[in-house]
């Protein structure tokens, strides 16, 4: 049954377990953030401390399963299943049971106030929408599901080897670089800001028509109903209903008109949303290329609020690896330094995405992902490749996690997710 091992001075053993028990235990430990093997010896250990044996579990259709324990632990558990007359797949269905039973699911962490997340940047182009649902449908992931995501140290590893150029659509991500994680399991609301309707379109859902209510109408001060009314789902089946849109209106082509004659402009953004903000952990704005009066509200809401950290909410920047995103990042940030100074706020920057990058074009990219990496304040948070994937989800009108949730750029928007939290 088993077989030392000097790797780490722990014995492989092998028994077999239902794979509803090892599926679960996988899950829990990874949201416990401990290994797996960490948390059968737990149980293993627990068990044994036990003065009898716990409720039968069913065991029907248990198959193989290995795992490592410290030295002498097997023994004792098959002394013990010995002594309480149950077999060893039955002691370890039970050992693992009752961690299962001692740890259960943990509470999502939600942040006290709703956190704002301002997708922008002044050139159009540049994927901001795709940035805005790959980031909303990562953090709005089932957190009793396994994710495949591209750990940070991945991320350190891509910018760096993006110094030399290579064949490769995109820096190689090693496998033994990504980790099956737990979703997030936030509730996110994704806002379509942007006239042009976009993340609307891609996401499957109809614009508002011209003669109904829109955010526009509410950030105007002319609202025709209640906007939660306007909120739809986004692919249940997958985001269990935790993710969220606000449909965008072509209206919206005439909001820098509308709000010259109300009063308190920047705040008009903050003042349609936050009615609904008791219903979602995070908001995500994404923004028109614009550097008028409605991205000034968009600004403003990511401002930081008092009671609220530095760095959970505010803006963050989409670019490509080209020169003229370059020019537009400096006039974006100029307007948000105007902001800051104007109306004496603290507005954070949550990072660059280097969107689209494709080492193949060679010097121009190559170059100019390197000149974003050392601008460190703010640091790149997100490397996402410019590959078909994304493209066909847009085509099926699909969120990306759903339609290719194995996909390098699903990884990348999920690496996001955590750099962003």
């Amino acid at each position: 049954m088993s077989s030392p091992t000097t790797s780490n001075d722990r014995e492989k053993v092998v028994s077999k377990l239902p794979a509803r028990l090892r599926q679960q235990v996988k899950i829990r430990a990874a949201q416990y953030g401990i290994e797996m093997q960490s948390a059968v010896e737990q149980g293993i250990s627990d068990w044994c401390e036990l003065a009898s044996a716990t409720a039968p579990v069913d065991t029907a259709g248990a198959d193989s399963f290995a795992t490592f324990l410290p030295p002498g632990q097997w023994e004792e558990f098959r002394q013990s299943a010995a002594d309480r007359r149950v077999s060893l797949i039955q002691g370890l269905a039970q050992s693992v049971q009752l961690w299962l039973d001692t740890h259960p699911e943990p509470d999502i962490e939600r942040p006290a106030i709703t956190r704002r997340i301002i997708v922008c940047n002044q050139k159009g182009g540049v994927g901001k929408t795709a940035i805005t649902a790959g980031l909303g449908e990562a953090l709005a992931e089932d957190p009793n599901t396994l994710h495949p995501v591209r750990v940070a140290k991945a991320l350190t590893k891509a910018l760096r080897a993006s110094e030399v150029h290579s064949d490769a659509t995109e820096p190689d991500t090693d496998p033994l670089d990504i980790e099956n994680l737990p979703g997030p399991g936030l509730r996110v609301l994704l806002v379509d800001f942007d006239p042009q309707c976009h993340l609307t379109n891609q996401l499957g859902a109809a614009p508002l028509p011209m003669n109904g209510d829109s955010l526009t109408n509410h950030m105007a001060g002319e609202p025709k109903g209640d906007l939660n009314d306007l909120i739809v789902p986004i692919d249940d089946d997958t985001f269990g209903g935790r993710l969220h849109l606000l449909p965008a209106c072509n209206d919206a082509f005439l909001l820098d008109v509308r709000l010259s004659a109300v009063r308190a402009r920047e705040a008009a953004l903050e003042r349609a949303l936050t009615p609904l903000e008791g219903d979602y952990d995070v908001i995500i704005v994404d923004c028109p290329p614009s550097l008028g009066l409605s991205m000034d509200a968009a600004v403003y809401y990511g401002r930081r609020r008092d009671g609220e950290n530095p760095g959970q909410s505010g803006a963050l920047i989409v670019v490509q690896a080209e020169d003229s995103s370059a020019d537009a990042y400096e006039l974006l940030t100029t307007q948000i330094d105007d902001l800051r100074g104007d109306l004496q706020v603290d507005i954070d920057y949550l990072g660059i995405v280097v969107n689209l990058y494709d080492s193949r074009r060679g010097y121009i990219a190559t170059s100019s992902l390197q000149g974003w990496v050392d601008i460190k304040d703010p640091r790149v948070v997100g490397l996402i490749g410019d590959l078909k994937e994304q493209k066909e989800a847009v085509r099926v009108k699909k969120p990306l996690l759903s339609y290719a949730p194995k996909s390098q750029q699903a990884v990348g928007m999920r690496a996001l997710a955590r750099e962003v939290l």
